[in-house]
C-alpha cells in the first residue's frame, strides 16, 4: 500500500508535506521549492488535491495543484502515481505543468 500522508523530497531538494488523506481521497499541504522562476530563496507555497482511490492490487493516482504563494503569480498542476518497490520503498512519479500569467490574450502560450 502507498500512503501519500507525510514528507516527501524530490531530485532538486523541494519539499512536500501533504496532511492526512481524507476518505474521499481529498489532501492538502504545503510545497516548499528550492526552485523558483526569480532565482530567490526556498518558499512554502499551499497545495490541494485528490487521490484516486486504487482497485485491488493497484498504485494510487493522485493530481494536486500549487499556488506559489507570495513570491510568483504563477500556478503548477501535478499529476501522478504512487509505487511501492520490492523493499517498501515507496515513490512518486509526477508530470507537472506550471502556469505563469502572462499581460494579454497576444502574449498567451
Amino acid at each position: 500500500q502507498c500512503q501519500l500522508s507525510g514528507l516527501w523530497r524530490n531530485e532538486q531538494d523541494s519539499l512536500m508535506e501533504i496532511s492526512v488523506v481524507r476518505d474521499n481521497g481529498d489532501f492538502q499541504g504545503k510545497y516548499l521549492t528550492r526552485v523558483t522562476l526569480a532565482g530567490g530563496c526556498a518558499r512554502a507555497s499551499p497545495l490541494k488535491g485528490a487521490q484516486q482511490q486504487p482497485g485491488e492490487g493497484g498504485w494510487p493516482t493522485f493530481a494536486f495543484t500549487v499556488r506559489w504563494d507570495k513570491f510568483s503569480n504563477a500556478t503548477t498542476a501535478f499529476a501522478g502515481q504512487c509505487f511501492v518497490d520490492t523493499g517498501g520503498k515507496e515513490t512518486l512519479t509526477t508530470m507537472w505543468l506550471l502556469r505563469e500569467a502572462v499581460g494579454s490574450l497576444e502574449e498567451d502560450w
